[in-house]
């Protein structure tokens, strides 16, 4: 059970253009997400950012494996310092005039199980706002 990864789906009320731009575009992805300079939806570009609690922030650092423009985005999520691999989804699927979300955040139990920072359920609860909440209204606004 603990090798499950983290899924989270959600259907918007947007198009599926709209919801691949928002998750690709630098300009787009600062608006409901971190800000990434430079951002670029390319097979092998690397990017990182700082996130976590106020008094311990993480290097994140990530390299994007796949790109299926409106339908896939997948790259690798590693926290500089620290063991431990993942990966991160995101696939659309066109609902009509809506788009379903699904994101999946593999490979969560190679961190340090003595990191509760690290745990799973840190991970839903970030996931659950960024993909429910922000991500959601930054594309049905527009």
């Amino acid at each position: 059970m603990n090798n499950q990864p983290f899924i989270i789906e959600r259907v918007f009320n947007a198009p599926v253009s709209r919801v691949w731009k928002a998750i690709t575009d630098e300009t787009d992805m600062r608006q409901w997400y971190f800000t990434l300079p430079g951002f670029k939806a390319e097979v092998g570009y690397e990017f990182n950012f700082t996130g976590g609690p106020d008094d311990r922030r993480y290097l994140h650092l990530c390299k994007i494996t796949e790109v299926v423009p409106e339908q896939r985005l997948t790259y690798s999520w590693q926290y500089d310092g620290y063991e431990g691999n993942s990966f991160v989804t995101f696939e659309l699927f066109a609902e009509g005039d809506r788009t379903r979300i699904k994101l999946t955040h593999a490979g969560l139990e190679t961190f340090p199980a003595n990191n509760p920072d690290l745990a799973k359920e840190n991970f839903a609860a970030g996931w659950t706002e960024f993909i429910g909440t922000s991500l959601k209204e930054f594309v049905e606004k527009q």
